[in-house]
């Protein structure tokens, strides 16, 4: 079995479990897995519509990867588990730069970390706007940005669901996105927000390919 990097046991456990009812449960699909990034920086970004969101882009890469987490989810067991499937905290009731300035270093170092620009799930799988947040990160990390999206999600689990039904589910990666040096260059709350709006532009673009 080749070295798998950055992966604990407790994560690889996880990974290895989810991944396994994921193709059970959900007929599990990643489409455009050459597509990617599996070393170095990269911000990959994700329509959020599911609890089971996280997971389910995390098992489409062979490499460990990092995810953002409501801060509130870190209670109990949570708060020792959650740190050791690369979580990082973020509180969304107060933000504050310490939770995205740990993001962009980590960013910086050549992790893969996964985003939900929208910064909550979607109750009816529509998409929602995004945060300025993530337009931040984007200017200041200057990584590739990978757009996928996660088709079925919704229907598996909706949010306010207490248990997962068979759904077929299906994760699409795109094509990195590209930014001018002045959308990266650019500063301050609007400039973020345009990046960030091109981001969920780019994730709203990705198509579910035809049965073939």
């Amino acid at each position: 079995m080749k070295l798998i990097q950055n992966m604990n046991w407790i994560y690889w456990a996880g990974w290895s479990w989810f991944r396994g009812v994921a193709k059970a449960s959900f007929n599990y699909e990643v489409v455009g897995k050459e597509r990617l990034i599996e070393e170095g920086g990269a911000l990959v970004v994700c329509n959020h519509v599911s609890f089971l969101d996280p997971p389910l882009v995390g098992i489409a890469h062979d490499n460990g990867v990092y995810f953002l987490a409501r801060k509130t989810l870190f209670k109990g067991f949570c708060a020792w588990l959650y740190p050791r499937w690369n979580s990082i905290p973020i509180d969304q009731e107060n933000p504050d730069m310490s939770s995205l300035k740990k993001t962009i270093k980590i960013l910086k170092s050549g992790e893969r970390v996964v985003m939900f620009p929208e910064g909550e799930r979607s109750w009816d799988g529509q998409m929602l706007e995004a945060k300025a947040g993530v337009g931040l990160i984007v200017s200041k990390a200057k990584v590739p940005v990978l757009p996928v999206r996660l088709f079925g999600a919704h229907e598996a689990l909706p949010r306010g669901a207490a248990f997962w039904k068979i759904q077929q589910v299906t994760l699409v990666v795109g094509e990195p996105i590209e930014f001018t040096e002045e959308e990266l260059k650019a500063k301050g709350r609007d400039a973020y927000q345009a990046i960030a709006d091109k981001v969920m532009s780019e994730i709203a673009a990705i198509e579910l390919p035809e049965v073939r």
